[in-house]
């Protein structure tokens, strides 16, 4: 093998978080070199938005006239048939404090267009972009990360040395472990997705037709999403119990699973199924939640699936490759032009991402306690654990980690993590009834759901990231950790917070 080639970095995998990071790192003027093992474009799943990713990331890329001319369907937010409630109620971006007016919305993607639009932006800002080429290991000196051996598309195995490594690989990558930790495991968010496409098939009333539609039926739920006018995603997401069933017929669990659930077994009406094409196959999922105990070490950082994964039913799989991706070329940016230690460079990188894979997390938690009826999927899956207390102390402490080691997941001690679990639960619950249904006076009555602090914490990173897509540079932030740093005016650094009456 001949010499390594030097860079300053190297970002592996072509997806949102690795083109998000190697264009944020080579707008500074650094030689950045990204492999992508697959050929773009190819087929992703994960194809629902949020308007921090459109407006937020999409901006400081400079990618978002783009996206907006490519004519991707957009939705005003999500609507759910889920609870105790026989109506489906909706979560719109419209009518947030944070989020009214014109980019008060985000869009459906077919990810084969949105990730080669990304890819294709980060070569035209200097990245030298690899395609077909798989990363195979880290090469370490001592107990630092200095490059990786990738085979090129003509099958030679060749090394890269750079002063960081970025590892958006996914989950399946190779590369993860040369950070040092381990993955932890949620026991009780360890889903399977079984899903297919459909030509057609009905949609919502407007102006709620691009919304992403997620309904419960007792076994799972499903996600109907309206790619484009003459095409539609769906997919059922189900115990792991299911596993031998959906291994056996994918098909025939699909569309059991459609059967089901009357809300979109009407909207599917006589929609059928494509059999042909990149849209032709009835794909499968393993939809586990987990998180790494590191995300970086010295010359390299977890990004991405590479560094954790939640259950997708508030469409967090795009938002958090991209956020990841962001953080991680401040730090990195922040390291190369010498202006922060590595410590503090990525403890806050560590420390943002983390936040925001809890509070998801905890969101999720209070979501899935919203269907406590005790024939459901979701119950019988909780019996798995002979747990014998009451209902909501069960769910509180089960998704706590009193069961398992989630608490590692969200960060805090099981007394601590059931406590805020009970009460973000009952929160979410009560905020959705005063909501009331889609379509209807109440339904458009966002601030309650707003208001439920568990909502709130949500959104409040997002709105961030969206109001300084908005406003630019001259955005001011305050830090969103104790002891923490800030964004850069250019969006692209961390600086230290100017002192109080500077």
């Amino acid at each position: 093998m001949s010499a390594p080639e030097e860079f300053d970095v190297i970002v592996v995998g072509g997806g949102p978080a690795g083109s998000t990071a190697a264009t944020l790192i080579a707008d500074q003027g650094h030689r950045v070199v990204l492999l992508e093992k697959q050929r773009f474009p190819r087929y992703q799943i994960g194809e629902s938005l949020l308007p921090a990713t459109v407006h937020g990331v999409c901006r400081l890329l400079g990618v978002d006239e783009e996206i907006r001319r490519a004519g991707f369907t957009a939705k005003r937010g999500g609507s759910f048939r889920w609870g105790t409630s026989p109506d489906p109620w909706n979560f719109l971006f419209a009518l947030s404090p944070e989020l009214s007016g014109p980019t008060s919305y985000a869009y459906q993607v077919d990810r084969m267009t949105f990730d080669d639009i990304l890819l294709r932006n980060a070569a035209r800002h200097g990245v030298d972009v690899r395609e077909e080429s798989s990363a195979l290991e880290a090469v370490t000196t001592g107990e630092r990360v200095t490059g990786v051996v990738y085979t090129d598309p003509a099958g030679e195995r060749r090394e890269l040395a750079a002063a960081h490594v970025a590892d958006a690989s996914g989950s399946t990558g190779r590369l993860h472990a040369a950070a040092g930790g381990t993955r932890q495991y949620s026991e009780f968010f360890q889903n399977l997705a079984v899903f297919g496409y459909f030509a057609g098939g009905g949609r919502l009333p407007e102006p709620d037709a691009g919304n992403i539609l997620c309904a419960a039926f007792d076994e799972g739920w499903l996600w109907y999403i309206p790619l484009r006018d003459d095409l539609t995603s769906v997919g059922a997401v189900l115990n792991r119990d299911q596993a031998g069933r959906i291994q056996a017929d994918r098909e025939g669990t699909l569309r059991e699973s459609i059967r089901r659930c009357g809300i979109v077994r009407d909207l599917l009406g006589d929609a059928e199924r494509v059999t042909e094409g990149t849209y032709g196959s009835v794909r499968v999922r393993r939809d586990y939640s987990y998180a790494g105990t590191r995300f970086w070490a010295p010359g390299i950082t977890l990004i991405g699936d590479a560094a954790c994964f939640i259950d997708p039913v508030f469409s967090t799989g795009v938002h958090l490759a991209t956020y990841s991706g962001l953080l991680a070329a401040r730090s990195i940016n922040s390291v190369l032009a010498e202006e922060l230690s590595e410590d503090r460079a990525f403890g806050e990188f560590e420390g943002r991402y983390r936040r925001e894979y809890a509070v998801f997390y905890e969101f999720l938690a209070a979501f899935y306690d919203m269907r406590q009826r005790e024939e459901s999927y979701f119950w019988k899956a909780r019996k798995v654990t002979n747990m014998q207390s009451g209902d909501m102390e069960a769910f509180a402490t089960l998704v706590a980690g009193a069961a398992s080691a989630e608490s590692a997941l969200v960060g805090a001690d099981t007394r601590t993590a059931a406590e805020r679990f009970t009460s973000a639960s009952a929160d979410l619950s009560h905020a959705v009834q005063r909501t009331g249904a889609a379509r209807t006076p109440s339904g458009e009555r966002m601030t309650e759901l707003f208001r439920a602090p568990v909502v709130s914490g949500v959104m409040s990173e997002m709105n961030r990231i969206q109001r300084r897509g908005v406003s630019g540079p001259a955005t001011a932030e305050p830090p969103l950790l104790d002891g923490g740093l800030v964004p850069s005016a250019d969006g692209r650094r961390w600086a230290e917070p100017a002192a109080e009456g500077a």
